[in-house]
């Protein structure tokens, strides 16, 4: 049969024309749909947690879309009567501003800070409420600060302005700052400027397109959106699907000279590997969809369309602009027939994995007491979940208030609990809460409707530590045995109810993502064995990441806690994106061990893989390090955790581990399944064996 017989239809004559231009017109259409913007959230606690019922009613009480934006004044050396009196006009400014009435000043004990809380309506969008806050910024300090004296305005509005204003321009700077480092790695790896564009251009548009449907999703379905995790699993992914075909599209072309012919080939061969690498990462994704955290759930469907969207274009739009270049895109280093099977037999891979495999129990139990180490090492004595002041890396003036604020005045005025009470019931309610050790004040809010009374309770642990939940707890069973119906919520309310979901989630997701690969996997190597040993290793390999980035955070980065959310969705990522190139390795270690057995075939596979995998690990490492560009905590220990965990991976785990794994077990890798085994000819032999492999 004429080797044409079997090209692909999208490198056929003019269809690669075709498909570019349906892929650019398609996107700029889904583009122009509208602008990919949305409201940043921060719901911590899940729906139907009690702190979000007890916000439910409030909302529809009198004035509850006011809140208390905090005035605070602070001198070391005491407070001074030009102090209090640049106070008091403050206040009124601001009063005026927000179309208020100024509280009553309070002077902490020791005579250096005084605060005064304002209420302003803070039901606002994010941009507004921004405004808002710089308004009364603004004429708050319209008069001059007396020398010497600090002065913030700080509290719950100032601080979700701060959010807001914090991340003006920071998407922009990721995106920017994720095309670099992609542009560069690109170049070092394929040492072509063209190759390097096409697989670029192509990875930036299905970005685009998928920041817009991430974004039209999220809204239809009223979930939580970071676009930023989203562009880098598209850019990371994209990226890696991308170097996996074109490596394979280069081995093609030392062997055959029709380059329509190779990309056919490489397609053909590579696709599996990809299909089940996306296959696994959006299913994982999808899995989230159980959690009860709002900000897992906002990953899943939004994170899984973008990372479809990726695959679309890399496994269509690449090889249409791979088949239009033909061997020039690889200019100057251009591949010819007979130039050599690269890696699979030489190079610092093969000689790695060959070295491995002749003293596979003493590396093998050398790496695993390393990523031991690495795991308990990391983890011990870690905290979970962040204060409210802790969330941001870059400084801001409500987080110096809080801090502040938290130094002179009982540390739990800054989140007091919001309780809604039977109206009837309001004076057993605040009996019971008064009684409760570590409840420092207690007191109505606002007017009662015919069926509901606001009440506010200041405690005295500091939000986000352990005596704060002890003590929303404790308030809980106290009113629960007055008052069944009253209901706890407020900041330190969400912050426990997170803490739990958080917890449960971690029983939930972690099974599923893990019984996701596992199948992904045994369904690729038709073996019960294998999946379940890689999955393991991988597994172990996550949980080893999480505690080195842990101590590196705490240590290096000064990162006080983990969030609540950098377990599971560390875990996630590294686990469903460490099987990606397990996936690669494995893939091409079956084809390769049916010509030339078990062991040899991994290492050949280690040899013909390195490069490509060791590129693939340390572009997505790079990509999700940009991470750090954005100013919450939460994403920057994602991304030191996620890129030590992708290096972690590939130059330990899918170098050494594996090969070692592969040398003891030997056949029975792929048990209850067998090889067909085809005699080792030539080079080419693998090329023929590749399509029998497929069947």
């Amino acid at each position: 049969m004429n080797q044409r017989d079997g090209l692909l239809p999208i490198v056929r004559g003019r269809v690669p024309w075709l498909v570019l231009l349906v892929a650019l017109v398609g996107s700029l259409a889904v583009i122009g749909l509208g602008s990919a913007t949305s409201e940043r959230t921060s719901e911590s606690a899940p729906a139907g947690s009690e702190s979000r019922r007890a916000a439910e009613i409030a909302a529809g009480l009198p004035g509850s879309d006011l809140a208390p934006v905090l005035l605070l004044a602070h001198r070391e050396e005491g407070l001074t009567d030009a102090d209090l009196a640049f106070l008091s006009g403050a206040a009124e400014r601001v009063a005026l501003e927000v179309r208020s009435d100024p509280g009553r000043p309070a002077v902490s004990s020791d005579g250096e800070a005084v605060m005064l809380p304002i209420m302003m309506s803070a039901e606002l969008p994010s941009q507004e409420l921004a405004e808002a806050v710089t308004g009364v910024r603004e004429a708050a300090r319209s008069e001059p600060v007396p020398e010497g004296l600090e002065f913030f305005v700080t509290g719950g509005p100032a601080f979700g302005a701060d959010t807001v204003l914090a991340f003006e321009g920071a998407d922009v700077t990721l995106l920017v700052v994720t095309i670099g480092i992609v542009a560069v790695l690109l170049l070092v790896t394929y040492r072509s400027p063209i190759l390097s564009l096409v697989p670029l251009a192509v990875v930036a548009l299905a970005d685009q397109a998928a920041t817009v449907v991430s974004t039209r999703v999220a809204g239809a379905l009223e979930l939580q959106l970071d676009g930023g995790i989203v562009s880098v699993l598209v850019f990371g992914a994209g990226t890696n699907y991308a170097l996996l075909m074109v490596s394979r599209y280069r081995e093609e072309l030392r062997r055959e000279a029709d380059h329509r012919v190779a990309l056919s080939r490489a397609w053909r061969g590579s696709m599996p590997a990809i299909l089940a690498s996306n296959l696994t990462v959006v299913v994982a994704l999808l899995s989230l969809l159980l959690a009860e955290q709002p900000a897992s759930r906002g990953l899943s469907v939004t994170s899984a369309a973008g990372l479809l969207i990726a695959l679309a274009f890399v496994t269509l739009a690449l090889p249409a602009a791979l088949a239009l270049g033909g061997r020039g895109v690889f200019w100057p280093f251009v591949p010819r027939v007979g130039d050599g099977a690269g890696g699979a037999t030489s190079g610092p891979w093969h000689a790695v994995a060959r070295s491995v495999a002749r003293r596979p129990v003493s590396v093998l139990v050398v790496s695993l007491l390393v990523l031991g180490f690495l795991a308990t090492g990391g983890l011990v004595g870690t905290r979970v979940g962040l204060a409210q002041d802790e969330q941001f890396r870059v400084p801001s003036e409500s987080g110096a208030g809080l801090a502040v604020l938290s130094e002179h005045f009982p540390p739990g005025e800054s989140a007091p609990l919001s309780l809604v009470v039977p109206a009837a019931e309001t004076g057993k309610v605040l009996a019971a809460v008064e009684g409760v050790d570590g409840v420092l004040r207690v007191h109505p809010v606002g007017e009662a409707s015919d069926s509901w009374q606001r009440v506010s309770a200041v405690l005295e642990a500091a939000p986000g530590t352990e005596r704060a939940g002890e003590l929303v707890a404790t308030v809980r069973a106290a009113v629960r045995d007055v008052s069944p119906e009253t209901l706890v919520g407020g900041p330190m309310a969400e912050d426990l109810d997170a803490a739990e979901a958080a917890r449960g989630d971690l029983f939930t997701v972690v099974p599923l993502v893990l019984l996701v690969s596992l199948v992904v996997l045994a369904a690729l190597v038709r073996s019960v064995v294998a999946p379940v040993v890689l999955l393991l290793v991988n597994a172990l390999s996550a949980v080893a990441a999480i505690g080195a980035g842990a101590w590196l955070g705490r240590e290096w980065f000064g990162f006080p806690a983990l969030d609540l959310l950098v377990p599971l969705l560390g875990f996630l990522f590294l686990v469903a994106l460490g099987i990606d190139y397990t996936i690669f390795l494995v893939h091409r270690a079956r084809q390769e061990a049916r010509v030339h057995g078990t062991v040899d075939g991994m290492v050949r596979a280690v040899g013909a893989t390195g490069v490509v995998i060791t590129s693939a690990g340390v572009v997505l490492a790079a990509v999700f390090a940009a991470l750090g560009v954005l100013p919450l905590v939460t994403l920057g220990q994602l991304g030191v955790i996620v890129g030590l965990g992708v290096l972690l991976d590939t130059l330990l785990v899918r170098t050494v581990v594996v090969p070692a794994v592969f040398a003891l077990v030997g056949d029975a890798m792929w048990w209850p399944g067998s090889l067909r085994r085809v005699p080792p000819t030539t080079q080419d032999a693998l090329a023929a064996a590749a399509p029998a492999a497929r069947e």
